[in-house]
């Protein structure tokens, strides 16, 4: 990227103007024309009505499947928009039937909300949960994965990208197994923090269901999420459904949506599922390719300047490496360096244990502090950061 086309994107997001904002992992600026197409129907729901602006606007609901769907490489019948990465998540997941003895195998930075949704539904039915072990690079092993595959595993999930590290787990390759294997095994795949950071193949990745929130990296709304369903997991019949899911044709019987939008539920804020297609087109428009580039040079300069501060640690692990960039500071509480940060202006974020228990334990940690950039940081934000971890690290605790 030039300097012009970082100007244009820092004056695309009006929050360039009064803080470093280095959150994009927990929610990222939203660019103008987001902010401007949810206000655009909020105001058109005032003056119109609710069910009435919808109707207007069916032209541009249906463009926001188009978009979202080419942002993983699939076709309308395959996406579905929820409330959220978590909703969607959820979604798939219920509705894959577990029954007693079954095996749900969990990377071990699987996400505390896709774990606790595991441990209630197979303490529920008597399935049991095991954690596939990491490499020595921290990443999934697929090979020991490989080898715990049999007939009893249900589900595998995965999260892509995990929000307490910087690394990029092999999605494909782990399709590519249970494929090798025959597996009939269910993949989910947590992709809440690759979705509008990296580039998504949902055909080479090979996952059942892959799930991805709207605020983080694809800069859209809060309350919008997506879910791509397999043509396999478009045979399931959901764990929710409502009038929007499935119709109700007699007394005693119901009819299921053809495609994916039987994961749906019937309502929904519509001025942030059209801010969330506004956002996936300004991504589109950009580029993936030069999305993740930018993001990942800014990632690796913010761990370069990182490790050049004494007592700090970058945590970061993996071969291939996203825009989340975690660390500790010798001495320090995590979560109170995080706060010294952002009072000096620097918006991130602090990532507990209990987000990620295996993977904190397995690291002898208690939280890590999160920095994560996006492609509108410039080298203010970058000095701004350091600065406010060098005094940091200065302080004695």
């Amino acid at each position: 990227m030039t300097p012009d086309d970082i100007a244009r994107l820092r004056a695309d997001t009006p929050g360039c103007l009064t803080r470093h904002h280095l959150n994009n992992a927990g929610a990222a600026l939203p660019p103008q024309v987001v902010v401007d197409t949810m206000i655009e129907h909020l105001r058109r729901e005032s003056v119109v009505g609710g069910y009435e602006a919808q109707d207007e606007a069916h032209e541009r609901i249906a463009a926001t499947y188009v978009s979202v769907g080419r942002l993983v490489g699939a076709p309308v019948r395959q996406i579905a928009l929820t409330t959220s990465a978590t909703d969607s998540w959820l979604r798939g997941f219920l509705s894959v039937p577990l029954r007693a003895g079954d095996r749900v195998l969990v990377s071990q930075a699987e996400y505390a909300s896709n774990v606790l949704a595991i441990l209630a539904a197979t303490r529920r039915v008597g399935a049991v949960v095991e954690a596939v072990p990491d490499d020595a690079q921290g990443v999934i092993d697929v090979d020991a994965l490989r080898s715990m595959l049999d007939e009893r595993v249900r589900v595998v999930a995965l999260t892509h990208a995990p929000s307490q590290n910087g690394l990029l787990h092999p999605a494909a390759e782990v399709g590519r197994v249970l494929r090798e294997a025959g597996s009939e095994a269910w993949y989910l795949l947590d992709a809440c923090q690759s979705v509008g950071q990296v580039p998504i193949d949902a055909a080479d990745i090979g996952a059942d269901f892959i799930s991805a929130t709207g605020r983080k990296f694809l800069r859209g709304p809060r309350g919008i999420g997506m879910l791509y369903t397999s043509t396999r997991a478009l045979e399931l019949e959901p764990a929710l459904i409502d009038l929007n899911a499935a119709e109700w044709v007699d007394e005693s019987s119901y009819v299921i949506a053809d495609g994916a939008t039987r994961f749906e539920s019937w309502e929904r804020s519509y001025a942030g599922l059209l801010g969330f297609g506004a956002a996936a087109d300004y991504a589109l428009d950009l580029g993936l390719d030069v999305i993740a580039s930018r993001i990942g040079w800014l990632a690796e300069s913010i761990r370069s300047r990182l490790r050049e501060i004494p007592g700090v640690v970058v945590r970061d692990r993996g071969t291939v490496r996203t825009g989340i960039v975690t660390f500790t500071v010798d001495g320090r509480v995590s979560a109170d360096v995080a706060r010294e940060i952002k009072a000096a202006g620097v918006n991130v974020s602090h990532s507990p244990a209990s987000y990620a228990l295996r993977d904190f334990r397995a690291q002898g940690l208690a939280g890590m502090v999160r920095a994560s950039p996006h492609v509108y940081n410039d080298e203010g934000d970058l000095q701004a950061l350091v600065a406010a971890v060098r005094i940091a690290a200065a302080r004695i605790a």
